[in-house]
């Protein structure tokens, strides 16, 4: 448990600079003993406190986007949260455990896209209504059923939508929280949920979010980035080599 903490504690301070934080929570609760999809949905339910708060904070600066609205953009999270929450229980473990390396290997490469290859405003074509609400249904499902890179997925349809990349924050800040509340609300009615694991790990983070925030002004992000990507690389390596044992 005071490993738990340790690694959540850090994972909250990662998710205040640079994002991430699941790379960490999700391999230490499986190093507590949980398989993969109860650790994932321990992850889910520890670490969604803090995005309330987050998303919270930048509430004012939310937005609609290409004539969809915001509350549009609320529904179709929330709806595709929980229909990625409901594919998550519907999913035997041992598939699921077979999907993590893939999955995260999958986040780690949105991550890495989102850290160092930022679309510029305004260099690509905009994304009409229809593109706007279909990638975001699309993003919200794969978030209510993993959720590792949401962040960065959300940001760039947004800013290809043709909001700023401050707003586009904001909003997908916002987003996230409601996906994951919608995820929130599944997970919290199933059975066998160790409590205990989420309780440790969500003070953990939220402690950590705390901290990171004090540090936001005098930590390199860039290095932050650097180190979840390789940690996100060597989680991939060492989850094909587990997944090949």
């Amino acid at each position: 448990m005071a490993l738990l903490l340790a690694c959540a504690l850090w994972a909250g301070i990662q998710n205040a600079l640079a994002g991430g934080g699941s790379f960490v929570t999700l391999p230490a609760l499986m190093l507590s003993g949980l398989d993969a999809r109860a650790a994932n949905i321990a992850s889910t339910l520890a670490l969604f406190p803090g995005q309330v708060t987050t998303g919270w904070i930048g509430r004012q600066q939310v937005s609609g986007v290409a004539g969809v609205d915001f509350k549009r953009l609320a529904w179709i999270s929330v709806a595709g949260g929980a229909i990625g929450a409901a594919l998550l229980l519907l999913t035997p473990s041992i598939f699921f455990e077979q999907m993590v390396p893939w999955l995260v290997l999958l986040a780690t490469a949105v991550y890495a896209f989102g850290s160092y290859f930022r679309v510029q405003e305004g260099s690509v074509a905009r994304l009409g209504p229809r593109a706007v609400a279909c990638l975001q249904f699309l993003i919200a499902i794969y978030g209510g059923y993993f959720g590792g890179g949401i962040g960065f997925l959300m940001l760039a349809a947004l800013t290809a939508a043709g909001l700023s990349v401050r707003s586009a924050g904001s909003t997908k800040n916002v987003l996230a929280a409601l996906m994951n509340a919608a995820a929130v609300a599944i997970f919290a009615f199933t059975p066998g949920i160790p409590w205990l694991r989420v309780a440790v790990v969500c003070f953990g983070a939220m402690l950590g979010g705390y901290v990171g925030a004090l540090l936001l002004r005098r930590v390199d992000e860039r290095l932050i980035r650097a180190f979840v990507v390789f940690l996100g690389i060597c989680l991939t390596i060492g989850l094909f080599i587990r997944k090949a044992h």
